[in-house]
């Protein structure tokens, strides 16, 4: 069974590990164990002594070995003498902070409660544990809840709160804490900044507080809400590892802390900045849901637990299956295009056997540049030079897709919509506010508002053709108010709003491809993934930096969602010129597609695209199906190295690409993961490979003159007796 229940001790089963924690005497909820498989609680973790320092709940009496300050707990709240990092402080309306939150009852419940107008895992095939913990003397309850994805080792946590009582604020809440009573561990993050997105920093945890996180309004390209704690010596293969992802898109915080006596904690929820949230009698507060994992096979198989469960059990994706090869307008138009000039581009396309064309920014309103335009969803005839069914039906009579790009989110000045709604975006009244990119964020925390641009957007789908919206986000939300919402709630509400528009689009329109993007991988997270199967991973496309930001991303995240394309040299964010061989390798760690101008591509370089589409379309099933293995750190090593091994372990994609070249080398050798031990594999060229020896020796890469090869070797497993090698 996933879910145990025995004498107020409670134990989660996964396929590799297990979760205990147990409701003591007075009624505290204390965490057991997380681990490897285990079946024996070990309450012998509990370790009491008398602790300078250390308060003694008044029910304890006498006994000053019990404290909170020093038992490791599921949900550790302010007031409780525990001054370690809180997972929930409330205030009431007299101002006192803190409560007494004691074990009231559990239950098993067959899928899941739904989180209101928050995305999740899905209920399918899963049981979930619900304790409520409560506070009797304000009536407030909390409820924990913990579901269990067997076949990925995932665990979700969420929070409910329902009060009972008078009207209480909501000052801090996070949605999973996890405490270690031993252990020397490495955190690993993911730090960043727009174009260099997700980039892993580890370091060791000592004493203090690490904390990351976002206020922007957004997950943000700085810090991206998920979190690593591993062993000090864990590596891609070996080691525990355990991690949390946040299932939102908003304002978030996550901490890890080593407390006085060496103990650690880990804790991922709402962040406290611009959160401030009343909970009326008779209502309830939704905390957005954590995924936890441990792998006891070091930081791969972590990954690959998070990349099966996501695939499997949280992004909706309404055109399941191999997604189209795309090209998009922007770095090959930028807003200089017509109608025609985007039906040209299709042509190449076609041409090339790309399966869809992308109409980036542009095509709206008065939207020349980016000072204008934004929030007036019409299409600019003018400039296009036809409608836009009109383009549409030309591009899709050409046998291919076509898709538009939307930023629903923000509004310019210079705008039909901010003429007549100027309080419909975010800033404080009578002051100076801050502008990015030329634009603001409109207050989605509003009905009204989101109604407002979703029925726009939706009069523009229903009258032209649309197979894919690009969703775009670029910039960051400051001078925090709203006219109608509480302002304590904005920017939380927001991201409903967000979430709002989004479901109902998917509803109305269910065979809808939306890519994210936020100025690049600005919301890349889980919330988004939800709805968006792929997310633009970043904004800067050259295949170098892409290595890195991939590098990163592929540690929490599906390699399916990135959105990658192939762009002109020489790059227009580093200017840095690499080969098309090695760009388009790199893309195809991803969704595939293009980036540049083919129109003015020789029929030789276009031989190329169409060569890149063939190889990318034959590996496609195994890049997005396959487990992804991180052969090498492109950050400080010669050579970004990784593989595509199917589930079955019967074929393999490894490819490489050499960022430094020195004189008077020959070979790079790359041990290779993920093969079936003691197995045979045979490369397209007949070569034929021991599979221990790839990952005792490595596989050489010869190195010839000049910066940037790419290299790519496809393995299939040898079934049955063979000779052992042909040179």
């Amino acid at each position: 069974m996933s879910i145990v229940i025995h004498d107020q001790t409670f134990t989660l089963n996964t396929r590799n590990t297990t979760y205990m924690m147990q409701a003591d005497d007075l009624g505290y909820l204390l965490h057991l164990y997380y681990g490897p498989c285990a079946d024996l609680p070990p309450y012998y973790l509990l370790v009491k002594k008398d602790r300078g320092f250390s308060g003694n709940p008044y029910d304890a009496e006498n006994d000053r070995t019990y404290s909170l300050d020093v038992l490791p707990q599921e949900f550790p709240f302010d007031g409780s003498g525990d001054y370690r990092t809180s997972s929930f402080s409330l205030r009431t309306q007299k101002g006192v902070y803190g409560c007494d939150l004691r074990f009231q009852k559990a239950e098993v419940v067959k899928g899941k409660t739904p989180l209101r107008g928050l995305p999740a895992m899905s209920d399918q095939n899963v049981e979930s544990l619900e304790i409520t913990l409560a506070d009797s003397f304000l009536h407030v309850a909390v409820v924990l809840a913990y579901s269990v994805y067997e076949d990925v080792d995932i665990i979700t946590r969420s929070v409910r709160v329902i009060n009972q009582g008078e009207t209480i604020t909501i000052e801090n809440i996070k949605s999973a804490n996890l405490d270690f009573v031993s252990g020397d561990f490495d955190r690993i993050s993911f730090y960043g900044r727009h174009t260099m997105e997700r980039q892993p920093d580890r370091e060791h945890v000592s004493h203090g507080m690490y904390t990351i996180g976002s206020k922007r309004g957004t997950s943000s390209h700085q810090y991206n809400p998920a979190l690593i704690l591993c062993d000090q010596d864990a590596t891609e293969t070996t080691g525990s590892a355990y991690s949390m992802n946040f299932v939102y898109s908003g304002n978030f915080e996550a901490v890890i802390e080593e407390d006085q006596f060496g103990q650690k904690r880990m804790a991922m929820g709402l962040s406290k900045d611009y959160f401030s949230y009343p909970v009326e009698k008779g209502e309830t507060f939704y905390a957005p849901e954590v995924m936890m994992s441990y792998s006891a096979q070091g930081l791969s198989h972590l990954s690959h637990n998070l990349h099966l469960g996501m695939k499997k059990y949280l992004i909706r994706d309404p055109q399941p299956g191999l997604k189209p090869i795309l090209i998009n307008s922007w770095e090959a138009a930028y807003f200089d295009f017509t109608g025609e000039t985007i039906y040209q581009l299709a042509k190449a396309a076609k041409e090339c056997d790309i399966d869809m064309v992308v109409m980036d920014d542009g095509w709206f309103g008065q939207r020349q540049n980016d000072n204008a335009g934004l929030g007036d969803w019409y299409v600019n005839e003018n400039k296009l030079g036809e409608s836009l069914s009109s383009l549409s039906s030309r591009i899709h009579d050409l046998g291919l897709k076509f898709g538009i790009w939307f930023e629903p989110e923000c509004i310019n000045e210079d705008s039909d919509l901010y003429r007549a709604h100027p309080d419909y975006a975010i800033k404080v009244p009578n002051r100076k506010f801050v502008r990015a990119r030329n634009q603001l964020v409109l207050d989605f925390s509003r009905p009204e508002v989101v109604d407002a641009i979703f029925d726009q957007v939706c009069d523009i789908l229903d009258h032209a053709s649309i197979d894919y919206v690009k969703w775009d986000f670029n910039r960051s939300i400051s001078d925090v108010y709203s006219s109608v919402t509480n302002q304590g709630r904005v920017t939380y509400d927001y991201v409903l709003g967000l979430y709002r528009f989004l479901d109902r689009l998917l509803e109305r329109y269910p065979n809808l491809l939306i890519e994210g993007c936020s100025g690049g991988g600005g919301r890349f997270d889980a919330g988004m993934l939800h709805y968006t199967p792929q997310i633009w991973l970043s904004d800067n496309t050259d295949a170098i930096d892409r290595l890195a930001i991939q590098y990163g991303s592929s540690f929490i995240y599906p390699i399916s969602s990135f959105g990658s394309h192939v762009s002109a040299v020489p790059n227009h964010q580093t200017g840095r010129i690499t080969p098309m061989s090695t760009r388009a390798l790199v893309a195809m760690s991803g969704t595939f597609g293009y980036e540049l101008d083919i129109t003015t591509c020789s029929e030789e370089e276009k031989q190329t695209i169409r060569e890149q589409v063939s190889a990318f379309r034959k590996y496609q099933p195994l890049i997005h199906n396959g487990r992804y293995y991180r052969l090498s750190n492109p950050l400080h090593d010669e050579v970004g190295a990784y593989a595509f091994v199917s589930e079955d372990q019967k074929e393999a994609l490894i490819c490489a690409v050499r960022i430094i070249t020195h004189s008077a080398t020959y070979a790079h050798f790359i041990k290779i993961e993920g093969l079936e031990d003691n197995a045979h594999y045979q490369d397209d060229q007949g070569q034929i490979y021991d599979a221990n020896v790839l990952k005792t020796y490595g596989l050489p890469l010869i190195i010839d003159a000049g910066e940037y090869q790419a290299y790519t070797i496809h393995l299939t497993k040898v079934e049955g007796e063979k000779e052992n090698g042909k040179n």
